[in-house]
């Protein structure tokens, strides 16, 4: 398991989770300066200085659960909220796309430029708020710092490690069945053609040498699919071009995006509920829970600003029938912790947690939008 994983699973949910958010405020039309408040928000909290310290600290990867209480206090960073249902479907349309991205990059290293192209979109999205493209921008050069020396067997640890974080997760997503690029039952289904890693050569020809390493025979082969070399290498500065498309926005173009819960999952949600016996690791996850989130700065809405409901469904009932059906055990609602010896630890995740409560927003009985929804008030 490699120590360096973190800020990239971390970037790249956050990347992914901001173009739902930005694609659903478009097709609920959110008026475009509350939309816009909504992403500034959300931004700024995600690249937080203090927060981005903490996070690119060496540490291991920690349960689902524990990642995911994060991403429901960075969702609920503005005046927007989301119901329970919806914050799932957000989790899951997020973990998915980046686990399909891990799967398809050529060479471990190049997860790193799916990280820069999730980075170059969002300070598209902050382009008119130059302080917020800063503190993108310093996380830009701590990534450029962190990776850039890393060799390629150290990425390949990566690599394992996000693919070990997602190999029980099979939700089908929409746009994935469309495009023919994931099975009825949520597993993948990997190209066997296209352009080959940079530095590699497509295959067809095998060099035979001798023991003095001198190169005696060459022997031709017809491979299994239609490969080709790349033009060049992705940029790996502060500006360039990434050459790969892992990572960009896939729902620039409107389409509507569904999640659905494969056989295969359901019967992991089976299998979480007969093992569910105390985590070993639960006194270091809490740990981690307060340290990260003492870094994650909530900055509270003034009393006039009208929050709003965002909706990932396309009606309200669609939205209740899957908070309906959706397994209890596949639900990241609240973070399971065995730590009850530990009350100090306990008192101080609660104290934080206190402390990141967004003040609520007046209720209007006239528009169920407006209902508020303490998504972590049970912790």
């Amino acid at each position: 398991m490699s120590t360096r994983t973190l800020p990239l699973l971390f970037l790249n949910l956050g990347g992914e989770m901001l173009y739902i958010l930005d694609q659903r405020l478009r097709a609920q039309s959110i008026p475009g300066e509350k939309a816009r408040k909504v992403m500034n928000d959300i931004i700024t909290t995600m690249f937080n200085k203090k927060f981005m310290e903490e996070l690119f600290k060496p540490q291991e990867l920690y349960s689902k659960k524990a990642l995911r209480t994060v991403y429901d206090r960075l969702a609920h960073a503005s005046i927007m909220r989301l119901n329970q249902a919806s914050m799932d479907k957000l989790y899951d349309l997020m973990t998915m796309a980046f686990k399909y991205q891990v799967l398809l990059c050529p060479r471990p290293k190049d997860i790193l430029l799916v990280t820069f192209n999730h980075l170059d979109a969002i300070k598209d999205f902050i382009q008119d708020s130059p302080s917020i493209l800063n503190q993108v921008d310093e996380t830009f050069r701590q990534l450029i710092e962190t990776y850039g020396s890393l060799s390629d067997g150290e990425f390949q640890l990566i690599r394992q490690t996000l693919l070990i974080f997602f190999q029980d997760m099979h939700i089908r997503v929409s746009i994935f069945l469309k495009d023919k690029v994931q099975n009825s039952n949520g597993r993948f289904v990997l190209p066997t053609s296209g352009p080959v890693p940079w530095g590699a050569e497509v295959p067809g020809l095998i060099r035979h040498f001798n023991s003095k390493g001198d190169e005696i025979k060459r022997t031709e082969f017809v491979p299994g699919g239609n490969y080709v070399l790349p033009f060049r290498e992705g940029s790996f500065d502060l500006y360039g071009d990434r050459v790969i498309k892992l990572g960009t926005n896939m729902y620039s173009l409107s389409r509507p995006v569904e999640t659905h819960m494969s056989g295969t999952a359901k019967n992991m949600a089976c299998r979480i509920k007969e093992n569910a016996a105390p985590n070993p690791l639960a006194k270091e996850e809490l740990n981690f829970l307060a340290r990260l989130m003492g870094g994650l700065e909530i900055k509270k809405p003034l009393g006039t600003e009208a929050g709003f409901r965002l909706n990932l469904f396309t009606t309200d009932e669609e939205e209740e029938h899957a908070a309906l059906t959706r397994p209890e055990e596949l639900s990241y609602q609240v973070v399971s912790i065995q730590a009850d010896q530990d009350q100090e630890r306990n008192e101080e995740l609660s104290r934080i947690m206190d402390e990141f409560e967004v003040a609520e927003q007046p209720r209007q009985s006239t528009s169920k939008g407006a209902d508020l929804l303490a998504m972590m008030d049970e912790l």
